[in-house]
C-alpha cells in the first residue's frame, strides 16, 4: 500500500508540474458531470478512469485554500448514482453535496438538468452545499430577485475574485413549469449588463463568468440556448468565462466591444476533461488587465485517482452496485438501438408499448434516447432501465389533431432522413465537411441531429418516402386497427414532457405553443417515466420485445440496401 501511494504521489507531482502557477492562482472547473462523481458507470456496470476521484488528488496536493474550484451545472442527472440520491435515499445528505463539500468547492452554477430534478432536489442541494448555487437570470417571480445567488466574492491567494453565474434561458423550452414554478429565466446579455456595475463596485481583481450555456455565436442575442460568447462580446468587464451545457471542448479568446480580450473555455462532459485556468500577475501591465490568464483542458484520466477519496466513498459505490443490479424482470430477446434508425425496432417499440399501456392513449410518439445501446436477452436489471430510458422525463397525454401528428412526424423525419435521388445516396442525414464529404470519427459516420429527436409513432400506419423533399415524406394511411385516420379528428397522444414543451422543435413545427399546450394536456405522470417503465416490467415479469409499430421507409428496396450500408458505417462491426 505504501509503495502504491508513493507511486501515485510521484505521478501526481509530474502532472502538476505542468498545471501549477507558482506565483498565481489555479482555477479548476468541472461541467456537465451528469452523475460521474465516482469512477464507476452505474448504467453500463463498469469502472471508469475519470471522475471526481481524479480531481480529489489535485485538491489534496494543492490545498483547497490555494485553488479556486467551481462546478458549472448539470451534475444531478445522467447516472443512477444521482437518481438514487435524488429520489430514493432522500433522508441522508445528498451524495453530490457530500462530495462537493468534501472537495471544498467554492461555487456552482445551476444547470437545466439540475432544474429538471425538481424543486425538492435542487432546493435540498442549496441547503446542503457549503457554497452558493449561482444563476443571476433565474429570477424569483414573487420578489424579482435571483432565485439563486447572482454572484459570489471570493478571496484566494491575495486576489479578490467575483464569480458570476448564468443558466441557459431555454429551460422553459424543455421542462414543464411544475419543475421550476415561481422562477422565470431571463436574457443572458441583459442580466449580465444589469449586474456588471454592482460587481465592478466591489473593486475586484477579476470577474469570472460561470455560465451553464454553450459558447454559441458572437452576436447580440442573449436569449438563445447557447449565448456565452454573446455575453463575452457584448458585456465588457469579464476577464474569463467558463461555459458548459453543449458538451463541447473548446478554448478561444475574443475581443469584446470595448476592445478587451476575454478567454472562454468549454469543458466537455462526464468528467472526461477538467478546465484549468492559471492566473498570474503581469510583469508589465498591458491589454485590459493586470493579470495574465492562460487556459488548458486536462484529460482527467491523466491524473491519478485519490486513494483517500476512493476509500471514503466505497460504501456509496457498493450501495449503487447493489441497487442497479436488482433484477426486475426478464427479456426473451436482445434489443438494440441500431435497428431504430432504419425502421421499426424492438428497442423503441418497447417504449411505445409501455407509453400506450400507461396512458391509454391512441398514439405514442417516442425516440431512441441513446445512439448506441442494447438490452441483452436474460435478466432485466435496474441499470438496463437507464439504458432504455436515459432521461427523467414525465409522460404526458396530449390532445392532438391528425394534422398536428402528421406535422410532428414530418419534422422528425426531416431531422432524421436525407432526400435520396438514387439508390446509392445516403438515406440518413449526416454531418458534412466544407468540401461536402461526410464527417467520419474513428471510422464511423456522425449524424447531423441527435437520436433522441428521431420520433416515430405507434398506433398508426404510415410510410416515409425518402425520395420526397423534407416536409412531404409522411403518408398516414390509417389507425393500427384499420379505422380511418383523419387530419381534423382529435387523438390522445402519449409523449414525453421534453417533447411536449418544445424539445427538438417538433411541437412548435406542429403549431403547438406553450400557451396552447396548457389547454391540450389531458394528464401527466407524477413521477418520471423510467419509474413507471420499471414498474410495468416488474408487473409483466417476462417480456418478448419485437418490432410492432406499423411504419416503413419507401422505396423499400432503396431503404433496405441503404440500411445495410449505413448501419455498418454508423456502428462499424459492433
Amino acid at each position: 500500500m505504501r509503495i502504491r501511494s508513493l507511486l501515485v504521489f510521484m505521478l501526481l507531482l509530474h502532472i502538476l508540474s505542468g498545471c501549477k502557477s507558482p506565483e498565481g492562482l489555479n482555477i479548476y472547473v468541472t461541467t456537465d458531470l451528469h452523475g460521474m462523481l465516482l469512477p464507476f458507470d452505474n448504467t453500463e456496470g463498469k469502472a471508469t478512469d475519470h471522475s471526481l476521484a481524479n480531481l480529489a488528488s489535485l485538491v489534496e496536493s494543492d490545498g483547497s485554500e490555494k485553488i479556486l474550484l467551481l462546478d458549472n451545472g448539470d451534475i444531478i442527472q445522467g447516472d443512477p448514482l444521482a437518481y438514487y440520491y435524488n429520489y430514493i435515499d432522500t433522508s441522508r445528505q445528498h451524495v453530490v453535496a457530500d462530495i462537493l463539500n468534501y472537495l471544498h468547492y467554492d461555487a456552482a452554477t445551476a444547470g437545466n438538468h439540475d432544474i429538471e430534478a425538481g424543486h425538492a432536489v435542487y432546493d435540498r442541494l442549496r441547503r446542503e452545499y457549503n457554497f452558493p448555487m449561482l444563476a443571476a437570470n433565474a429570477v424569483d417571480i414573487r420578489t424579482g430577485k435571483p432565485y439563486f445567488e447572482p454572484y459570489i466574492v471570493i478571496r484566494k491567494k491575495g486576489l479578490k475574485i467575483i464569480v458570476f453565474g448564468l443558466i441557459t434561458p431555454s429551460v422553459p423550452n424543455w421542462l414543464p413549469e411544475s419543475l421550476y414554478y415561481g422562477i422565470r429565466f431571463e436574457d443572458m446579455i441583459k442580466t449580465a449588463r444589469k449586474w456588471m456595475p454592482a460587481m465592478k463596485e466591489e473593486n475586484p481583481d477579476l470577474i469570472i463568468g460561470l455560465f451553464h450555456s454553450g459558447i454559441g455565436e458572437q452576436d447580440e442575442k442573449g436569449d438563445d440556448e447557447n449565448s456565452s460568447i454573446a455575453v463575452a462580446a457584448n458585456v465588457p468587464g469579464f476577464d474569463l468565462i467558463f461555459c458548459g451545457h453543449d458538451h463541447r471542448r473548446d478554448i478561444r479568446e475574443i475581443v469584446n466591444i470595448a476592445g478587451e480580450k476575454v478567454l472562454l473555455m468549454d469543458g466537455g462532459s462526464k468528467a472526461e476533461v477538467l478546465m484549468h485556468a492559471s492566473i498570474s500577475r503581469r510583469k508589465e501591465p498591458e491589454g485590459n488587465g493586470r493579470y495574465e490568464i492562460t487556459g488548458r483542458l486536462i484529460e482527467m484520466n491523466t491524473i491519478p485517482a485519490s486513494p483517500a477519496f476512493m476509500e471514503r466513498y466505497k460504501s456509496v459505490s457498493d450501495t449503487l452496485k447493489d441497487y442497479t443490479a436488482e433484477v426486475i424482470g426478464r427479456s426473451n430477446a436482445t434489443v438494440t438501438t441500431h435497428d431504430a434508425f432504419f425502421g421499426p425496432s424492438a428497442f423503441v417499440d418497447l417504449i411505445h408499448r409501455i407509453q400506450l399501456d400507461i396512458s391509454g392513449a391512441d398514439i405514442s410518439l417516442a425516440a431512441p434516447l441513446s445512439f448506441d445501446e442494447q438490452i441483452s436477452e436474460g435478466p432485466i436489471r435496474i441499470m438496463d432501465m437507464f439504458r432504455l430510458y436515459r432521461f427523467e422525463n414525465f409522460l404526458y397525454t396530449v390532445k392532438m389533431t391528425g394534422r398536428e401528428v402528421d406535422l410532428h412526424l414530418e419534422h422528425s423525419y426531416g431531422l432524421w432522413f436525407d432526400t435520396m435521388d438514387n439508390p446509392n445516396d445516403y438515406m440518413l442525414r449526416y454531418r458534412y465537411t466544407e468540401s461536402g464529404e461526410p464527417v467520419m470519427v474513428s471510422g464511423t459516420l456522425r449524424l447531423r441531429s441527435t437520436s433522441y429527436n428521431f420520433d416515430s409513432a405507434m398506433g398508426i400506419r404510415y410510410t416515409v418516402d425518402v425520395t420526397k423533399p423534407q416536409g412531404k415524406r409522411v403518408t398516414i394511411t390509417s389507425m393500427s386497427d384499420g379505422s380511418p385516420f383523419r387530419p381534423d379528428a382529435s387523438y390522445n397522444v402519449a409523449v414525453n414532457s421534453y417533447r411536449a414543451y418544445g424539445g427538438g422543435g417538433h411541437f412548435p413545427a406542429a403549431g403547438i405553443t406553450h400557451q396552447k399546450l396548457d389547454k391540450l394536456v389531458i394528464s401527466a405522470t407524477e413521477r418520471d417515466l423510467r419509474y413507471y417503465m420499471t414498474e410495468w416490467i416488474r408487473e409483466k415479469g417476462e417480456i418478448t420485445p419485437v418490432p410492432q409499430s406499423e411504419w416503413k421507409v419507401i422505396p423499400e428496396q432503396w431503404a433496405s440496401e441503404a440500411a445495410k450500408r449505413e448501419k455498418k458505417m454508423l456502428f462499424g462491426n459492433n
